[in-house]
């Protein structure tokens, strides 16, 4: 047991949460996990982490994954050959949650990950999982929380972003994470019970986090009162310019956006990276607050919020 719950702490991940926030339930969430017949039952989750920014940072996330599946294959657990198949079997969800979520890749726009969307891989019981995922959504959350993104594999992984549209960072609280978790889980028993997806269901529920791309323009307005990362295409009339493409990147506030035109105009955000250029961390100074760029829609590569540590 102890070496199957070592390796269920090395699969983990991020959610957002505001460091000066008066009360965890209100700004923190986490994705709780239960393996049935071998961990805590999910009334009373124990949560597995790391944390992947520093204390300092404005936000962190963390998260853990379930098994969905009938109970206890061949009864209950005990007995060492199951218990080593229990251990071998952690140990391959282990390797292929680390695999598929922790390998670097760059993120986009509707890739079932940081860029949101639903992506079923061809996978047969994945219109049916992604089912089972709305009817808990919209039977027990309301308006208040989407799904932000969901992704399956074939190997039976099912990965679940919940977007919570009142929270600034639009991250569900602990108990709406631990909440959906249960419920989803509880519905692919029954479904598997049934005989509609197979058996053992591996499940991660998680927010959006920081990481979340911004979709242009759709997402900007939602946003626009929070500092963004905004990597984009220099545009010009010189044919060095147009030709090289030049990729660049700064923090930005929106100050306006032109869906007719097709284009923003940023404003330099005042946060730390930007006073460090300032000089010496000096407020920005007028010519800086004057400055403003103007982007089209197609040159704007890449948005993300951006996570001042101050």
């Amino acid at each position: 047991m102890g070496a199957l719950r070592a390796l269920l702490a090395r699969c983990s991940a991020k959610c957002p949460r505001r460091a000066s926030s008066p009360s965890p339930s209100s700004s923190s969430a986490a994705s709780f996990s239960s393996i049935r017949g071998t961990a805590p039952s999910p009334s009373a989750p124990s949560p597995l982490y790391r944390r992947l920014f520093p204390a300092s940072q404005t936000q962190t996330q963390t998260q853990t994954r379930s098994l969905a599946s009938e109970a206890a294959r061949g009864g209950v657990g005990g007995r060492e050959e199951e218990e080593e198949e229990e251990e071998e079997e952690a140990r391959e969800w282990a390797v292929e949650w680390e695999d598929s979520e922790d390998d670097g890749y760059d993120p986009e726009i509707g890739d079932g990950g940081d860029g949101g969307g639903v992506v079923l891989r061809d996978v047969k019981w994945g219109e049916r999982a992604l089912a089972a995922a709305q009817e808990v959504l919209a039977g027990h959350f309301g308006d208040a929380v989407e799904m932000f993104a969901f992704k399956v594999s074939p190997k039976g992984y099912v990965y679940v972003r919940l977007d919570k549209l009142t929270n600034m960072y639009g991250c569900p609280d602990i108990e709406e994470i631990e909440s959906f978790n249960r419920l989803y889980k509880q519905k692919l028993d029954e479904i598997i019970e049934r005989g509609e997806i197979p058996l053992d269901l591996a499940v991660e529920v998680s927010s959006p986090g920081a990481e979340r791309l911004l979709k242009v323009p759709e997402d900007l307005d939602r946003f626009k009162d929070m500092a963004m990362r905004v990597q984009y295409l220099v545009e010009g009339d010189n044919n060095l310019v147009s030709k090289q493409n030049l990729l660049k990147d700064g923090i930005f506030l929106l100050e306006s956006v032109d869906t007719r035109a097709e284009h923003c105009i940023w404003k330099l955000a005042d946060v730390k990276e930007n006073r460090a250029e300032a000089g010496k961390g000096r407020p920005l100074n007028r010519k800086q607050k004057d400055w403003r760029l103007q982007t089209s829609f197609p040159s704007v590569k890449k948005v993300t919020l951006y996570l001042d540590s101050n």
